[in-house]
């Protein structure tokens, strides 16, 4: 699809004040755009590379509009530059079409699994004994659905997703390829110089709309169920171990870790490489730096960093005395040697001798 400026704008509401002949056919980061590019800019610490940009238009709110005084390309004044950005680009660049349901050949569907209308089962796909899909989902090539596991409406599993037996998820469910859900936990007893395995009978209950990346695991519980809240997005990697309880609207960045029975509020955010430790809370509206580890509960909303972790002002407090250990390292070296030098002197002259003395003799 090519478009010209003014089409642009009339077609997102846009205000456009100049005038131009340019045509435009995609998206660009404003780093690389060039004049057949539609970029954004969404606050003014993207101006200097506003105005090092060669895109054909940019989408800006207005009041970062307004503080641009020097030329520019053509500014579309939109209320969310990143929404209108991505529609953009979903506009320049159309999705695949969704290929006509049905279940490829190769799939093995046992005979009780109950499929709702309008489901794609991809080539290789393994669906199990007792198993309840609902409308309009799509099992990728080489996925394996346990036996009884239970799926809502609109579910997209990729390529090579394993539900182990029971799982249940519910509404708009998105896994993406080699995730596992449901894998017994890391849980053993140890009697006898040897380590026994725990067995574990509950199960995995993923809620609407949730996002689960590629390659994350999540364990099954030991009685009741590891539950991921409404909302929730989990990066690449992601591990949430058994019995975890995960509130709404979380986000976890890549190769965040919790280990078993973790429990958290609604709209946490972990940066990568996050631990938590077992049994631990993480309040409604906490945010953890990335490679943050959390030894005991956090019940304070706020920004924490470091291990363990603590508020974010006394984190930064930390650094910059980290950075000032060579020079306090040289300081109490020249404070040892005054010292010395004092206990020197008091030691002559409590033996009766003035420094002057002491050099005579």
């Amino acid at each position: 699809m090519v478009l010209s400026l003014q089409e642009l704008a009339q077609r997102f509401g846009a205000v456009c004040p100049v005038e131009t002949t340019g045509e435009l056919c995609d998206v660009a980061s404003l780093e690389v755009a060039q004049s057949r590019h539609v970029a954004f800019a969404e606050t003014k610490k993207q101006i200097p590379a506003l105005l090092k940009s060669q895109a054909g238009a940019v989408f800006i709110r207005q009041d970062v509009a307004d503080l641009v005084q020097e030329p520019c390309p053509p500014l579309l004044v939109v209320a969310s530059p990143q929404k209108s950005f991505i529609e953009a680009m979903l506009l320049f660049r159309p999705q695949p079409e969704r290929r006509p349901a049905g279940i490829a050949p190769s799939a093995h569907v046992d005979p009780t699994a109950q499929l709702g209308s309008d489901c794609i089962v991809h080539p290789g796909a393994v669906i199990g004994r007792d198993v309840k899909i609902g409308e309009r989902c799509e099992i990728g090539p080489g996925a394996v659905i346990g036996d009884g596991c239970v799926l809502g409406d609109d579910c997209l599993l990729y390529a090579y997703v394993v539900l182990y037996p029971g799982m249940q998820l519910k509404n708009r469910i998105i896994i993406h390829a080699t995730a596992v859900i449901g894998a017994d936990g890391f849980g053993y007893h140890f009697e006898n110089g040897r380590f026994l395995k725990i067995p574990h009978t509950g199960t995995v209950v993923i809620e609407d709309d949730v996002e689960i990346g590629a390659g994350a695991t999540i364990d099954r519980g030991m009685i009741e169920a590891t539950i991921i809240g409404t909302g929730t997005k989990l990066d690449n990697q992601v591990m949430i171990a058994h019995n975890c309880r995960i509130g709404r609207g979380n986000v976890f960045a890549s190769q965040v870790g919790l280990a078993g029975s973790v429990t958290t509020g609604e709209y946490v955010q972990m940066g990568g490489k996050v631990g938590i430790a077992d049994h631990c809370h993480i309040a409604t509206g906490v945010k953890l730096g990335g490679s943050a580890g959390v030894m005991s509960d956090l019940l304070v909303p706020g920004t924490y960093h470091d291990i363990p972790a603590i508020p974010e002002k006394d984190a930064l407090k930390n650094h910059v005395n980290i950075r000032r250990v060579p020079e306090m390292r040289k300081e109490i070296k020249d404070l040892g040697r005054q010292l010395a030098e004092l206990q020197a002197q008091l030691q002559q002259l409590a033996a009766g001798k003035t420094p002057e003395s002491a050099e005579c003799a």
